[in-house]
């Protein structure tokens, strides 16, 4: 440590030996720097809100299905309510909300055209608590309760209907028996929202579609969700103990897409990283061997009075430390100063429904990066900054004092 002390402002004053090499060295690192930690957080903000699209939809955290249901959707496929230590774990701190649904294939019929979907019946009251489609209603209402016999549609799905809110349009399913049924429900909600995701479906009150289809009390699934700092891994474990002959599926299996973005958006900040990297040890390696070579006798001088060739080695390196150093402080204050502002949220504006198709909606991306990813990827910067300088300073060790000497 006194070897540091008195080597770091020998290092420090060396590199303003030549501003000019050392300020575009250090805009190098610092807009590396800056690049990676602003991309991190936009690729998460991506990421987040496709999750939380897909989570908050109809999804949930974690579903609970009869066997097969998943493979064929249909209304054979049945099982019956939640109950004992099943209800226990649903109704427990770790789940946030739960709602039981119908869900089966089926065709709904305007006085213009006809158009297959998939017909969603739930509880209006439990479903808000797993679900943000309650919360979208753009005209008219949400369901009111389980016998409520109205039905709620996407905004471009009436469209390609040719209805509005209050026609009548007929719904058509297989019921249990199987034979077609059909009813008639009044249109009493559109809904805005992310159009993308909801074109394909039509939400009605679960004792209508029920009687409808002959189901009795029997469901398609349960959907979860878990209480915040609950492990959802650790409920679904305990939900499976519990009924071991249903389906019981988290997330990641039941939203593919969400669950892949967010695996491939680490790959996508690593190789940028390593792009980053190339480009500064580029410049780093440059910079640090032009100024070996220029002080090659000023070296060997050291060597000649008696500075080991380890502490010649410590001393390039400490100047390559302290360089990436504040190259890195500096890109990361000006990420920090890019994303803080947007913390309120960034307005996609026409690139909304582009970015739809990928799960993200909302019209606003949040980017934020945590704490610990934020030193977590400067460290690794600053790491590798100082790994790539150590070939000028293992060059500067081995100069030869006798040579050095010589060297004009």
């Amino acid at each position: 440590m006194k070897r540091l002390g008195l080597l770091a402002p020998i290092g420090w004053r060396n590199l303003w030996r030549n501003p000019r090499r050392t300020i575009i060295t250090l805009v190098v690192v610092s807009v590396g720097m800056w690049s990676v930690l602003t991309l991190s957080a936009m690729v998460q903000a991506i990421v987040t809100s496709s999750k939380n699209t897909a989570l908050r939809q109809l999804t949930g955290e974690g579903q609970i299905h009869a066997p097969g249901y998943l493979d064929d959707p249909n209304v054979s496929r049945s099982m019956r309510a939640p109950s004992g230590t099943v209800l226990a774990i649903l109704n427990s701190s770790s789940v946030a909300g739960w709602s039981t649904r119908i869900r089966v294939p089926a065709v709904i019929q305007s006085e213009y055209r006809s158009r297959a979907v998939m017909l969603v019946a739930a509880d209006p009251t439990r479903e808000r608590t797993v679900s943000d489609i309650p919360g979208q209603i753009e005209r008219g209402r949400y369901l009111l309760d389980t016998s409520d016999t109205g039905l709620v549609i996407g905004r471009e799905l009436a469209a390609r209907l040719r209805t509005r809110l209050g026609k009548r349009v007929i719904v058509m399913a297989q019921a249990s028996d199987g034979h077609l049924a059909e009813y008639g429900f009044t249109i009493v909600g559109i809904l805005g929202g992310s159009q993308e995701s909801l074109n394909g479906f039509v939400f009605a009150a679960r004792a209508p579609v029920q009687k409808l289809l002959g189901m009795d009390d029997q469901i398609s699934e349960t959907a979860f969700a878990s209480a915040p700092g609950a492990n959802i891994d650790t409920v679904i474990s305990r939900l499976r103990a519990a009924a071991p002959r249903l389906d019981i599926q988290s997330w990641q299996t039941l939203a593919p897409l969400a669950a892949t973005l967010e695996s491939v958006s680490q790959a996508i900040v690593g190789i940028w990283l390593l792009i980053m990297f190339v480009l500064m040890a580029i410049g780093i390696v440059n910079t640090q061997l032009m100024a070996v070579f220029e002080r090659t006798r000023e070296l060997g001088l050291f060597q000649a009075l008696g500075m080991r060739p380890r502490s010649v080695l410590l001393l390039v390196a400490l100047e390559s430390a302290l360089l990436v150093g504040t190259g890195v402080l500096l890109g990361a204050l000006f990420a920090a100063l890019t994303i803080w502002p947007l913390r309120n949220g960034l307005d996609l504006g026409r690139y909304a429904e582009s970015l739809a198709h990928y799960g993200a909606g909302g019209g606003k991306l949040f980017p934020q990066i945590s704490a610990s990813s934020f030193f977590a990827l400067s460290l690794a910067v600053w790491l590798l900054g100082v790994l790539a300088a150590l070939w000028p300073a293992r060059a500067a060790a081995r100069v030869s004092p006798v040579e050095a000497m010589s060297h004009a």
